[in-house]
């Protein structure tokens, strides 16, 4: 739009300079154009010069000024140009450029703000992929719903998007998940039971083995372990599944860890680093040199007893991910995974796969305040907080609107007591009012009479109000934001534009009227109402989030 408009002028300056001696084509592509953080430093800056410069060891202020000479005092777009601090150029653009934003935000609608730079590209996003060991805890809610929003930008801006959970159904854990649900059957029926040091104490357990109880009586007390983790893993993971569409989070496909081992990727995998002299025998392990690809030591991917440790199978499946097609896997974990990440990328690396295609986001924990203090929790005693409750407690927007408040390496502190707020002090809240707002604008003009102009005829000349010629600036950075906060998988942007957009329509709102004597006027300002209302629709529902028309 008008930063792509400007941007095509710099370009043709730059290509003009190289024609006519000024500088070397060798600095094409690497200058950027982008908003000044600081007001007065204009609407746009470029460090064209600063690239030159380094470049071509001369001043970067003498080749700025000869870009700025470049500028017509005449130029439709650009009203001023004026050179800063080493060498930056600022742009400024004249008031009226703001509003030839509407036109095409009116036309384009839903659509507006979406692109097509993935062009198709194969994506996965992995993400969730919990163990079914037990409920979604506000951990895994922050999980999903990172996910999920990640997924919703890729699709935005074009990329052919796979949403994946990776199952693990094979372990330890799983072992002591049978063993905790056998003993709570057994304990049940009042026979003798023995109940894991570490099993799972959570109430979900008793309630599986009460649904076991009502299914065949004491039918199963011979049955094995394997039996029983079968029947909770089941029955957890079908909880799982209701608790992430009750969340609008959906997946395309499931991957089982066990098939890894069943079709023997496991073994290949070894077999593989094995005929790379990449694998060796110590202490009765077998040990990976992860340290020729970077790590500080070497890992074990083989215990001495023979189990497999979490790097193996998780080499196995990303070699998986490669040979499936994906051009681009993003991976979404907890903080706790940050040791394992290197292992895995070194092991795939080791395997010929490009690791750079692969991106992991590790997101930090959730803690929960009530009455201004956290709230303490406990997974494997089942004392936290789960996704279902929290739901049910604030529901889906806030919940989806807090996860996403911060960004994923940043800790998040997820405030009950303003999440249940039905008032404007709820971000949230505040937000979606903005938008219900301007839907109560459109109608009251429609009760009055008042038809709203095409964008085209307007006199958006009109709209020349310091409040609004900001908000026109903001919502004319709308779709380089959208792309900005897919490519770096960076939600957080949506949500702090959208808080800062509404916070300047409430603003305008209660200091100008919209419906006025000035007939003209009055459209104008209805079309511009019309594009706030579809900037902040489109970016609600890109997050997975309501847009209401009435609150």
């Amino acid at each position: 739009m008008i930063k792509s408009q400007l941007k095509e002028r710099v370009d043709a300056c730059f290509a003009r300079g190289v024609r006519e001696g000024l500088w070397s084509a060798e600095a094409a592509g690497r200058y950027v154009l982008e908003v000044p953080r600081h007001e007065g430093q204009g609407d746009f800056s470029t460090n064209l010069a600063l690239v030159v410069a380094g470049l071509e060891k001369r001043k970067p202020r003498d080749i700025a000024a000869q870009l700025a000479a470049m500028f017509s005092p005449e130029d439709e777009l650009v009203v001023r140009v004026e050179i800063a601090g080493p060498g930056f150029v600022n742009f400024f653009l004249r008031d009226r450029v703001w509003s030839s934003v509407i036109p095409p935000v009116c036309a384009q609608g839903d659509r507006f703000g979406l692109e097509n730079v993935g062009a198709g590209m194969k994506v996965m996003v992995e993400f969730v992929s919990a163990n079914p060991t037990g409920p979604l805890s506000i951990g895994h809610g922050r999980n999903a719903i990172l996910g999920d929003a990640i997924a919703r930008l890729l699709e935005a801006v074009g990329y052919d998007v796979t949403r994946e959970y990776y199952f693990n159904d094979a372990g330890r854990q799983m072992r002591v998940l049978g063993e905790s649900t056998r003993a709570r059957y057994l304990e049940l029926l009042g026979l003798e039971s023995n109940f894991p040091e570490d099993g799972y104490q959570g109430e979900y357990i008793y309630d599986i083995a009460r649904s076991l109880i009502e299914e065949a009586g004491d039918g199963f007390r011979d049955a094995d372990v394997v039996f029983f983790k079968d029947r909770a893993q089941a029955a957890i993971f079908d909880n799982i599944n209701t608790t992430l569409r009750n969340i609008d989070v959906r997946f395309d496909t499931y991957f089982n860890e066990h098939t890894l081992y069943e079709k023997g990727l496991v073994d290949q995998v070894v077999a593989d680093l094995r005929e790379k002299d990449l694998v060796y025998e110590k202490d009765g392990a077998t040990w990976f040199r992860s340290t020729q690809f970077g790590q500080d030591q070497d890992r074990v991917i083989i215990k001495s007893s023979g189990e497999p440790t979490y790097r193996l199978p998780d080499i196995a499946y990303h070699r998986e991910k490669f040979r499936r097609g994906f051009e681009w896997m993003i991976d979404i974990f907890g903080s706790d995974h940050i040791a394992t990440v290197p292992d895995v990328l070194a092991g795939i690396r080791a395997l010929g796969c490009d690791d750079a295609k692969v991106k992991v986001i590790l997101h930090q924990f959730v803690t929960l305040l009530k009455d201004g203090r956290q709230v303490k929790m406990s997974t494997r005693k089942a004392t936290f907080i789960t996704v279902d409750e929290l739901l049910e407690d604030v529901g889906p927007d806030v919940l989806r609107f807090f996860y996403l408040m911060r960004k994923s390496d940043s800790q998040l502190e997820f405030d009950l007591d303003l999440a249940r707020k039905q008032s404007q002090e709820n971000p949230v809240y505040y937000v979606q009012y903005a938008h219900a707002r301007l839907c109560s604008i459109e109608r009251q003009a429609r009760e009055n009479g008042v038809v709203t102009p095409p964008a085209e005829a307007a006199s958006l000349e009109l709209l020349k109000e310091p409040e609004e010629c900001v908000l026109l600036k903001t919502v004319a950075e709308y779709p380089s934001m959208i792309f900005g906060a897919a490519v770096d998988l960076a939600p957080h942007r949506v949500i702090f534009y959208l808080m800062n957009l509404a916070g300047l329509f409430h603003s305008y709102y209660n200091k100008h009227k919209v419906i006025t004597d000035d007939a003209r006027l009055t459209g104008a300002r209805l079309c511009f109402c019309r594009a706030l209302k579809t900037v902040l629709g489109n970016g609600l529902r890109v997050l997975g989030l309501r847009a209401p028309e009435t609150m």
